[in-house]
């Protein structure tokens, strides 16, 4: 890419990036956009105060941008929880980072990358010249400014490993005061008990209790066990979509509250019959689901959910192995009553290991399927290549406008939109491993989503045209730094344009519009008159958006030393991130469960092996550029990076696993002078029922029921 292709790139972007930014200020001020915009307020009952506290004006509209920046940490803490904090640190330590990255790279790398010869530039005419120009490739070949790139190369990985040391301690400190300073939760004093051994003429229920009360006879407070609800939760879920079309018909009785809007195309009908029709319905399902339930007795599983009146010991039950045999009791920590994934309790081995299976198969598949739209990409930015395959256009094609477009937007456009089809993915994959809460599908969705965007946005790319066939050089590891340091510089002005345009314009338009939810809202408004659906306040999608914010910094960091012009587009997308999520944890996301930030390691790990990418090529460079000497002195590098990185794991990661046994006993002796633990243990007793057990009440023909099946609508 030329550098005019580049301006252009930015141009339109930052053009966009504004235009966004208006309309959004604009729209989120009104009021009938409140739950779309600000949905949490608006469930909270705090919209009001806060629209009320704005004050009016254009220019004061702005106000969301202060309001996203005025509260502290401590106050994120205590409206978003641990994770959201964490989440934030990403940002923090980005920025960080590529603040010092950027004055090493701008102010002194880039300089001396530019007074290079081995390109040959024509400096008069600078704007039609390659962005190669700023990278280290134009610098001479042997050359003693190379020891410059080298120098910062070592000193760089110094500062990230000081920044990953010292954000790791503070956030595990974080992670014990959070615990100290939280109300008792039920995970904190509940196990997961798996493969409970079948007794004659005793239930698993009897079971659990001849057990736990006699090893357990002092600490020993409940347990549930876990039926088989896979039918009736479906069930639950059928009658849960007829109530709602219920709801909604009913509400249409009342033409004095909709007089002015009107119905429209054939979906309103016949009111009456159809709320006559849907309340037959919804009592033909209560009947199902009532004789579902009274036929659970017989369907327990083999598991169970047993509590504690204390934290140790629950850690004790899930640390130790219960039974003379290791296969049976086994026993894990479990997940908060909200969290839990409840389908795949009543799933067997056999269908978990095949299931196991059918992930690597099925992640193989869209990985290789995800090459097409990189070679689309890839075409585009070489127009030679494109006229080839479609000679057609060759006369748009020779358009300056049209090859700055063409070349420095679309691809990382396209490239964008079909990464986005893949973290829904993702998600499904992972909830069919297996986990047993959602935390844990998230968290394995995002290392999935993570390792899926390193390889086939960044390596799949660097690694397109002549290359992508050569399979014969990863047979031979010693030619892998040389094919690196070949392929990724040459793709800097790809990711510059990927990060200008997926990072500041896409990204963060769709995150502040809400996109897909504008988009069903117009579609819902344009088939029919009201929409009655309740509120929905989403959650943050970690496993969409870590992996997002990680890829930038895999640019930035490989990136460093050998086109410094990057720098300070991945230094502007951490900044503007900083506002704009804040601004989305604060008014639009609602935690829906809370890990106690275990998200970390993933982000520390991730940047370990950006650090390791970072010199391995470095290794190659510098044995290209006939710089044997440097290229030498750089192999200890990662190899000291791995060892700080196996340092850091024992120091930090076992407080991420669990709580220390001091931290416990210190709580569980607080809890003893708490007046509300008697309470809390009473609702700990029936806090792990599987919702599909739940008696809610739907129909009036319900009503008259002695032993009514819904009792309160979820």
């Amino acid at each position: 890419m030329i550098l005019s292709a580049l301006l252009t790139s930015v141009g339109i972007n930052v053009a966009l990036c504004f235009l966004f930014l208006i309309l959004y200020t604009i729209l989120r001020n009104r009021p009938s956009n409140a739950e779309l915009y600000v949905p949490r307020l608006v469930a909270e009952g705090k919209y009001q105060e806060y629209n009320a506290s704005g004050m009016r004006g254009f220019l004061s509209s702005f106000s969301w941008v202060k309001r996203a920046w005025q509260p502290t940490e401590n106050e994120l803490l205590e409206n978003s929880g641990l994770d959201a904090v964490v989440f934030m640190r990403i940002f923090i330590f980005g920025l960080r980072v590529f603040r010092f990255a950027a004055i090493v790279g701008i102010f002194i790398l880039l300089p001396f990358n530019y007074m290079g010869n081995q390109l040959n530039i024509d400096f008069t005419d600078l704007p039609n010249k390659s962005l190669e120009t700023f990278s280290i490739s134009n610098v001479d070949d042997g050359s003693n400014r190379l020891w410059i790139h080298f120098s910062a190369v070592y000193i760089f990985t110094a500062v990230v490993c000081y920044l990953l040391y010292s954000e790791y301690d503070d956030i595990a400190a974080l992670r014990l005061s959070y615990f100290y300073s939280s109300k008792p939760r039920p995970s904190q004093f509940t196990v997961l008990v798996r493969s409970i051994p079948v007794t004659a003429g005793r239930s698993f229920s009897e079971t659990i209790e001849s057990f736990f009360s006699e090893y357990y006879p002092s600490t020993y407070l409940s347990h549930s066990v876990i039926h088989r609800t896979g039918k009736l939760q479906g069930l639950v879920n059928k009658a849960d979509k007829t109530y709602k079309k219920l709801v909604h018909l009913e509400s249409k009785k009342y033409p004095k509250q909709n007089s002015k809007r009107g119905c429209c195309l054939s979906i309103c009908g016949r009111k009456a019959e159809r709320v006559d029709q849907y309340e037959k319905k919804l009592e033909d399902v209560e009947g199902d689901m009532r004789a579902e339930q009274l036929s659970l007795a017989g369907k327990e599983v083999p598991a169970a959910f047993v509590s504690f009146k204390t934290r140790f010991s629950a850690a004790i039950v899930s640390h130790l192995q219960q039974g003379v045999k290791p296969t049976d009791w086994v026993t894990e920590p479990a997940p908060d009553p909200q969290d839990i994934h409840w389908p795949f309790f009543s799933a067997s081995f056999f269908k978990r290991w095949m299931c196991n299976i059918a992930v690597v198969f099925t992640c193989l598949l869209i990985t290789i399927m995800f090459l097409v739209p990189v070679l689309i990409a890839q075409g585009l930015t070489n127009l030679a290549q494109l006229e080839t395959w479609l000679p057609f256009l060759s006369g748009i094609l020779r358009l300056e406008i049209v090859t700055q477009v063409v070349t420095g937007y679309l691809p990382s456009l396209i490239l964008e939109t079909f990464l986005d089809l893949v973290p829904p993915v993702m998600i499904v994959l992972s909830s069919i491993q297996g986990y047993i809460a959602h935390s844990q599908i998230e968290k394995s969705a995002c290392i999935k989503m993570l390792w899926f965007t390193v390889w086939n946005v960044f390596f799949a790319n660097v690694l397109s045209g002549s290359a992508l066939y050569r399979f014969d050089v990863f047979l031979e590891p010693k030619r892998i730094p040389e094919l690196l340091a070949v392929a990724v510089p040459g793709q800097a002005s790809f990711f510059i344009a990927y990060v200008v345009t997926s990072g500041w314009t896409k990204t963060f338009s769709s995150e502040l519009f809400r996109v897909k939810r504008l988009m069903l809202n117009i579609l819902k408004g344009s088939l029919c008159c009201d929409s009655d659906d309740e509120l929905e306040v989403p959650s943050n999608p970690y496993h969409k958006e870590i992996p997002r914010i990680l890829f930038f910094s895999l640019l930035g960091i490989t990136y460093f030393f050998l086109a410094p012009l990057i720098l300070p587009f991945v230094m502007i997308y951490y900044g503007l991130g900083y506002i704009i999520y804040r601004n989305q944890l604060l008014n639009v996301y609602s935690p829906k469960f809370e890990t106690g930030g275990k998200f970390w390691p993933v982000v520390h790990d991730a940047t370990i092996v950006f650090l390791v990418l970072m010199h391995v090529i470095a290794i190659g460079i510098f044995g290209l550029k006939k710089l044997p000497l440097a290229s030498s002195l750089t192999i200890p590098l990662p190899v000291l990076t791995l060892l700080f990185h196996g340092y850091c794991r024992r120091r930090f990661l076992p407080s991420f696993k669990g709580f220390p046994a001091e931290c416990m006993i210190n709580k569980d002796r607080l809890d003893q002078n708490d007046p509300t633990i008697s309470s809390f243990y009473e609702k700990l007793a029936t806090a792990y029922q599987d919702p599909a057990m739940e008696r809610v009440r739907r129909s009036e023909a319900s009503e008259s029921s002695t032993t009514p099946l819904l009792a309160s609508y979820r």
